[in-house]
């Protein structure tokens, strides 16, 4: 059963709804609040994660450190620290909003993503755990290297990540 629910948006990034998340994405996904992080270790290296197979969106794609939907009524900086702790179980300090009007739309299989997504930057309090269920694999990777990974390898990477990257570059913590 889908219980989770998501924040439908207009286009002004204004509530005007909400509705259940597994079911609200699918080939005419309706637009909707979500959140990317990235999260930064003591030498400056970014995590980034592969997703699950079994994410019925981008299914084994390299991505951020963590992303997903706040619920209705929460705050984003809570859905963030939840959702790194049920991916990653890692805590984060200097949880730091740095792209407040990140907006996309993707496909993949059918599937859209259509979200009003602000990206944060925040440092590990400590070690990933993965959960199966949402993360394959993760890696540590200095900036310089997650932009020439994705630059040789695009297709390995989603579309968000993708569009993050450059927009980031004045963003990420000096080591």
């Amino acid at each position: 059963m889908d219980r989770e629910q998501i924040v439908l948006l207009d286009d002004d990034w204004q509530p005007i709804g909400v509705g259940p998340k597994l079911a609200s994405h699918n080939a005419d996904t309706p637009l909707h609040l979500a959140f990317s992080c990235y999260v930064f270790n003591q030498h400056g290296e970014v995590l980034i994660t592969q997703r699950a197979q079994t994410k019925k969106t981008w299914p084994g794609i390299w991505t951020n450190s963590c992303c997903g939907h706040p619920a209705p009524g929460e705050p984003i900086e809570d859905a963030i620290h939840r959702r790194l702790q049920d991916e990653l179980g890692m805590t984060v300090t200097d949880l730091k909003l740095v792209l407040p009007k990140f907006r996309y739309r993707a496909e993949c299989n059918g599937i859209v993503e259509n979200e009003c997504c602000p990206v944060y930057v925040a440092q590990a309090a400590s070690s990933p755990t993965l959960n199966p269920d949402e993360v394959m694999n993760q890696r540590w990777l200095d900036w310089s290297a997650l932009e020439a990974d994705i630059a040789a390898q695009p297709e390995a990477y989603s579309d968000w990540c993708k569009l993050q990257i450059p927009l980031l570059g004045q963003h990420i913590p000096q080591s």
